[in-house]
């Protein structure tokens, strides 16, 4: 893709502008799903990490709208500050010391959505070559920025505890990372959680070797069994070292694009202004809104709510699995939206996927999520979007498939 066609300038034919190579970006199958499955009604879609629209609280959020409109429209019609609506920053920095962080209005930068937190991250933290760390598998969209960004990613192993600490070890030793980027909270794509031990581990090598940590935490709210775990970033030794990126859309709404990130003063303050330069602010009126609805709105219940209907679909799902598809590893999530599966028989499941849509179902390849070496046997499934019996039908579907497969 780089370089340049036609004549030179000299020339009498046309020049076409040069274009940077990114034909080493990782290409989302996800985005490309969705697209295929909104226009199949027949395909009961396991792929995408949705929140169930019928759970949206479309009146109350529409009520925190209708009274900022009101009381103050031509402010939230208005350009705001980079850093962004002071009452948010202050609920988001409530939100980030219920994980044990030390946060503040002024440690918290307004992002759209936990994506472009990674986005201006990658942008700040990260010179072309520097070492970046992952767990293997991990979340697409974080490789992808890290790609952008020219980073060299190495994956480091993982169990049903999360990232193998003495593979890690290993790894920060020799390699002396920038960053450790992690999802140690009901993963994205496996559904996995770090320990508690673990991640006091992390924070001790964060500290011992001096990189920054990056967790990456939309899912630790949905959680269906066991207590809240402590960020890593609130462990003995990541002080100054962790940023924490948080997020509504799965709590809320994703159409709000709305998420944040806490860190030290310096990487805030470096991050407004790449921010700046890129957007110049949030969404003024996405932001009154959401400060009016979180400080009006039963939001706790609105959080059970979620738990108690997705605790239903992941108990619907794991039993299918269990009566369907009894020959494959899988997880058994205590939170969040994703089922990992790993097929016995060596199926590659990008080769598999086109079958299983003609079938009526569709699942994200496993392959996606790693940033070397992919398991091709793997695949992701969500069960959050369909009620019950519709993720049963959607595993019998698979496992028609898979047995034609196997």
């Amino acid at each position: 893709m780089g370089g340049y066609s036609g004549a030179s300038r000299s020339g009498s034919r046309s020049v076409s502008p040069g274009m940077r190579d990114l034909a080493h970006i990782a290409q989302s199958p996800i985005r490309q799903l969705l697209a295929l499955t909104a226009s199949r009604s027949d395909v009961i879609s396991l792929a995408g990490g949705l929140p169930a629209p019928e759970a949206f609280d479309v009146r109350g959020i529409g009520e925190a709208f209708a009274h900022v409109l009101a009381t103050d429209g031509a402010a939230a019609l208005q350009y705001s500050p980079t850093e962004g609506n002071e009452v948010l920053r202050s609920i988001f920095a409530e939100r980030s010391r219920a994980r044990g962080l030390a946060a503040s209005a002024g440690t918290v930068l307004v992002t759209s959505g936990a994506q472009q937190a990674l986005t201006l991250l990658s942008m700040v933290l990260l010179e072309p070559r520097d070492v970046v760390v992952v767990e293997a598998p991990t979340y697409l969209a974080a490789l992808q920025c890290f790609q952008i960004a020219g980073a060299h990613i190495i994956p480091v192993s993982s169990d049903s505890d999360g990232i193998d600490i003495e593979s890690l070890t290993e790894v920060v030793a020799r390699e002396r990372p920038k960053m450790l980027y992690l999802v140690p909270t009901f993963a994205n794509p496996t559904g996995r959680s770090v320990s508690d031990a673990r991640r006091a581990a992390i924070a001790e090598l964060a500290d011992r070797f001096g990189f920054w940590i990056v967790e990456d935490d939309p899912y630790s709210e949905l959680r269906y069994a066991g207590g809240p775990q402590a960020a890593v970033g609130s462990h003995e030794g990541a002080d100054g070292r962790s940023i924490y990126c948080g997020s509504l859309s799965k709590v809320c709404a994703p159409g709000l694009r709305l998420g944040w990130m806490h860190g030290p003063a310096k990487v805030i303050a470096a991050a407004s202004l790449v921010k700046q330069a890129m957007d110049l602010h949030t969404s003024t009126i996405d932001q009154a809104a959401a400060a009016h609805y979180l400080q009006h709105a039963d939001v706790d219940q609105q959080i059970g709510n979620l738990r108690s209907m997705y605790q239903l679909r992941r108990d619907a799902m794991s039993a299918a699995l269990h009566r369907l598809l009894p020959g494959t590893e899988w997880t058994e999530p205590r939170g969040g939206m994703f089922v990992w599966l790993r097929l016995g028989w060596g199926v590659n499941t990008t080769d598999l996927l086109p079958r299983a849509i003609d079938a009526g179902v569709a699942f994200v390849p496993g392959e996606s999520f790693y940033a070397t070496c992919p398991d091709t046997s793997t695949l992701r499934l969500s069960f959050t979007t369909y009620h019950p019996d519709l993720i049963d039908e959607g595993i019998a579907r698979l496992s028609g498939v898979l047995n034609v497969a196997g």
